[in-house]
């Protein structure tokens, strides 16, 4: 926009040169304004095209994934297109839907981004304040994108199990657990020091975020489908294989944790796993253990602040606490037996005032430099 100002008033201020010079005005001297005028468009397009950072996709699309295909019984009759019990009709069913976008400089391995709990790939994309998302800056560092809908989610929600869709008023539940702060007469009070976007108007975006999923009926994830998530997640990661002939770097959030670990029992493309505050990790003697660790997958998990220090009143404290553990106990016993695994506690790097939506913060770039430089450094 300042760049738009400047072109506008260059253009004006050189027409007050021509208008000042009068009809006397000889063409010699008109040319000579005219030609100003276009060397200083030009240069301000220049100077436009060097600093707008503008991102080239060479390459962009959607795809479904995985899921399954019910045949009901009885023959499907095409005069009686309306029969109401579908006999003999097909339902295409509990796949993933997968936006994938290539930037013309790709240079690192591909990266399946899958989200957590209520959400959708539209976490990944965008922030409550309408700066770059995740997927932005990551394809800025070279890497191809690929943002799952997870089965029953967003663009994915065809269902092979009815779900009840809620209408409870449940904002304030969400924050709370996602330790943004306290919600107090009426009112978002954010923890001392936070990265959260904290105005009005992203309040608003980011609780309009929410998604339900079509195949749960809890409000509160008692009944997710870890297993048909994860088996949709890994035909991603194949599909990705198939199209790329790479593996992919799996980046997973909250409720997604789960399937993330889960997919590695269904594919042998994962070159690494890195987990956002997952809900917990598996415990050494599980199949998913067992999964990772044969495969020696790299793996780094991610927690923000507001858990050691976070509010002793609130229950979403000591649950942090517990989750954060059951990782911190997942890479003892994973580097016990030889593997790669990290847990980063942002705030012991000094990277501070994050929330359960690191991405999405509003030192979201400084997170993505730091598992860039992780990327770099442990992933072949």
């Amino acid at each position: 926009m300042k760049q738009k100002r400047f072109l506008s008033a260059v253009l004006t201020g050189a027409m007050t040169v021509m208008l000042f010079a009068g009809c006397g005005s000889n063409t010699q001297a008109d040319t000579r304004a005219e030609n100003t005028v276009s060397e200083q468009v030009e240069e301000t397009e220049a100077v436009s095209s060097e600093t707008s950072g503008a991102l080239v996709i060479a390459e962009q699309g959607i795809f479904s994934a995985g899921g399954t295909t019910i045949v009901s019984d009885g023959e499907f009759d095409p005069k009686n297109q309306w029969e109401e019990t579908g006999a003999g009709q097909t339902a295409h069913v509990d796949h993933a839907n997968v936006l994938y976008q290539i930037p013309e400089e790709e240079t690192g391995l591909p990266m399946v981004f899958l989200h957590g709990y209520g959400q959708s790939r539209m976490g990944w994309m965008t922030t409550p304040d309408g700066r770059e998302g995740w997927s932005d800056m990551f394809l800025r560092k070279g890497h191809s994108v690929f943002l799952i809908d997870e089965p029953h989610r967003g663009e994915a929600g065809a269902t092979s199990v009815s779900g009840d869709i809620s209408t409870k008023t449940l904002d304030q539940r969400w924050y709370t657990q996602f330790r943004i702060g306290r919600w107090e007469n009426g009112q978002s009070v954010v923890n001392e020091g936070s990265q959260f976007p904290n105005d009005e108007n992203s309040i608003d975006q980011f609780f309009r975020q929410m998604t339900p999923d079509t195949g749960m009926t809890s409000d509160m994830g008692g009944d997710f489908d870890n297993e048909t998530v994860a088996k949709a997640v890994a035909a991603t990661i194949d599909e990705v294989y198939e199209r790329t002939g790479k593996n992919s770097i799996l980046v997973t959030h909250s409720q997604g944790g789960g399937p993330g670990w889960s997919a590695a029992n269904y594919t042998e493309h994962i070159a690494a796993i890195i987990a956002i505050e997952p809900g917990g990790a598996p415990a050494a003697d599980t199949d998913d253990f067992k999964a990772v660790a044969e495969k020696n997958i790299p793996i780094t998990m991610y927690f923000g602040d507001y858990i050691d220090n976070g509010d002793e009143t609130l229950q979403a404290t000591g649950m942090w606490q517990m989750m954060r553990q059951a990782c911190y106990d997942f890479a003892d016993a994973y580097t016990a037996e030889g593997g790669n695994c990290t847990v980063v506690d942002l705030p012991k790097e000094g990277i501070t005032g994050n929330d359960h939506f690191m991405f999405q913060d509003l030192n979201n770039d400084v997170i993505a430099d730091h598992i860039e430089n992780w990327i770099e450094k442990n992933v072949e």
